[in-house]
């Protein structure tokens, strides 16, 4: 229920607009340049599990990892897991979203960056706490699917493979 909210508030109250974008082209540069801010946790990630690595007490580099260790490292894999599942997503939704509604695309990318980062904060905490941050970043995602499937079988059926 969080995410509908957030992101219809945020389409309500954040004072910008999407640029006019009126060939499909325009609109998947739009995207990967928005998705270009999803991927700033990710690299966050790689930085910290590299530090912690470092920093780690094991004499054995390819050895066992620490749990400090572990848990950034099934971060990183994780997001880039679900990155990947995002940005394709991303944009299939953009070719079938109207011009008034492209503002969502750089919302559903603030909502994956800040929804990666919560999941990271409540993994650390504990394995109990991520599932909410879990979920925001992937019942989103489900939504995107499964608008994407709506747009390809019943809104434009004859454009399928073209």
């Amino acid at each position: 229920l969080l995410c509908p909210c957030l992101i219809y508030g945020a389409y309500i109250f954040l004072p910008f607009d999407a640029p006019l974008l009126p060939t499909v082209s325009t609109r998947l540069v739009y995207t990967l340049r928005c998705a270009a801010f999803a991927t700033f946790p990710i690299v966050l990630g790689m930085i910290v599990s590299a530090i912690s690595r470092l920093c780690s007490s094991a004499l054995e580099p390819f050895g066992e990892l620490h749990q400090e260790v572990e848990i950034h490292r099934t971060y990183v894999s994780q997001s880039v897991h679900l990155f990947i599942l995002y940005f394709f997503n991303m944009a299939v939704l953009v070719t079938y979203l109207p011009q008034e509604l492209l503002k969502l695309i750089p919302l559903l990318t603030g909502l994956f960056a800040i929804s990666r980062l919560i999941f990271w904060m409540s993994y650390i905490i504990g394995h109990s706490f991520r599932a909410f941050g879990f979920s925001m970043t992937f019942l989103p995602l489900l939504a995107m699917l499964l608008w994407n499937l709506y747009g390809m079988f019943v809104l434009e059926p004859e454009n399928l493979l073209s």
